[in-house]
């Protein structure tokens, strides 16, 4: 079976020029990062990366060049993404998750000013941001935020809790959707927020998680924030949510779908010293399914930057993509036995091993397999007298 990809020759011809700048200017020890615990200086080192790659163009390729994007086509953007993905790392070459898909929303339902000074420090590599969502009491259930913004002449007092969030070392702005409207008034309560890390009354606490993640409980305690920084429209958050969510499942450009999958793989190739007719039979199911997972992420990033039609594809890959990782840690033990679950020092081990436990915390992150089901069934109309649609990604 043939699972390659054909491309044009402007499409090499880029590939060319662009693998010669990265052979060039990323550094060999922030190559093929592991997911956790990661030296600070190393870390710092990525930004360093991101701003060279934002004064190219290149960490955001097809944001608008007015913003500080590089303004580049779908077919350099899927280049550059694939070529970063060689040494595993995503654009940008950190964890970005509130500038990647809030700077989106932003472009969607932001005033021309905001987009003027919040856009910017995002596409040149200046801010990293996380996004804000889950709450103690609400996560899938994104609707039931609690965390208060009341209105105070110009400023916001924000008050409340955020858990599971970013990664470590700290981020410079969080993009954070807060209630502003009465607690009754489901979904026509909520609005969001570019709130400055560093804003009194904003503090941060890791927390200890299964596969050592790291992530942070954020407490808002009175933390005022300029009333200019709420984007969208007060109480219309949930309008723009849906921008926001749609990339969330399966459709954010800043790393492809499948990208993980396809770094397990290859740890476990490199992992085996022989191979019986069984574990063949093992490993031929197990590449389908992991190339099944990397096609329908191609296919989302050519429908989002080729601004094309969508219904359900995005949660549709997300599933399967956390179904086929749970999958693939059970064959990890047939294959491998408890190697799979011990590191020995190596990369590789600590992929696979992380893999272990990474899956089941994978069927969590960015919304259960249940929610995805869900948003399925409503795009599609099962249940339902009005077909839900997609979220809005262009302006």
């Amino acid at each position: 079976m043939d699972f390659s990809v054909s491309y044009s020759e402007e499409q090499e011809s880029f590939r060319d020029e662009v693998r010669a700048w990265l052979e060039a200017n990323v550094p060999v020890e922030v190559r093929f990062p592991l997911d956790h615990g990661e030296p600070r200086e190393l870390y710092e080192k990525r930004r360093v990366l991101g701003r060279q790659l934002g004064a190219k163009g290149w960490l955001f390729p097809t944001a608008p060049t007015q913003y500080g994007g590089g303004g580049l086509d779908l077919d350099a953007a899927l280049v550059l993404a694939e070529e970063m993905a060689r040494f595993d790392l995503s654009l940008p070459p950190y964890y970005d998750s509130g500038g990647a898909l809030g700077s989106v929303a932003i472009r969607v339902w932001g005033t021309e000013e905001q987009r003027a000074a919040l856009l910017p420090p995002i596409y040149r590599g200046d801010q990293r941001t996380w996004q804000l969502l889950t709450e103690p009491n609400a996560g899938s259930d994104l609707a039931s935020a609690s965390t208060s913004a009341v209105r105070d002449g110009d400023d916001y007092v924000v008050t409340g809790t955020k858990v599971y969030i970013g990664s470590d070392h700290g981020a410079d702005a969080l993009w954070t959707i807060v209630r502003t409207g009465p607690a009754d008034a489901r979904h026509k309560n909520l609005s969001w927020l570019m709130i400055d890390a560093d804003t009194p009354g904003v503090t941060m606490e890791p927390m200890r998680l299964i596969g050592d993640a790291d992530k942070m409980a954020i407490y808002f305690d009175g933390a005022r924030v300029p009333a200019d920084r709420l984007v969208g429209g007060e109480n219309r958050g949930w309008e723009v949510a849906s921008t926001h969510l749609d990339l969330e499942h399966g459709l954010r450009s800043d790393t492809l779908v499948g990208a993980r999958l396809s770094r397990v793989w290859d740890a476990l190739l490199r992992s085996l010293d022989d191979c019986d007719e069984r574990t063949a039979d093992l490993l031929a199911d197990a590449y389908i399914r992991k190339e099944t997972v990397r096609l329908l992420g191609l296919r989302n990033f050519w429908l989002v930057k080729s601004n094309q039609e969508r219904t359900y594809e995005g949660s549709q890959a997300y599933l399967i993509e956390k179904q086929t990782g749970q999958w693939l840690a059970t064959q990890l033990l047939d294959i491998m036995g408890p190697d799979a679950l011990f590191e020995d020092g190596s990369r590789d081990s600590a992929l696979v091993s992380g893999h272990q436990a990474g899956s089941l915390l994978a069927m969590h992150g960015g919304g259960t397999a249940e929610i995805q089901k869900l948003v399925m069934a409503r795009r599609i109309g099962i249940g339902t007298r009005n077909v839900e649609q997609a979220g809005r990604t262009t302006e």
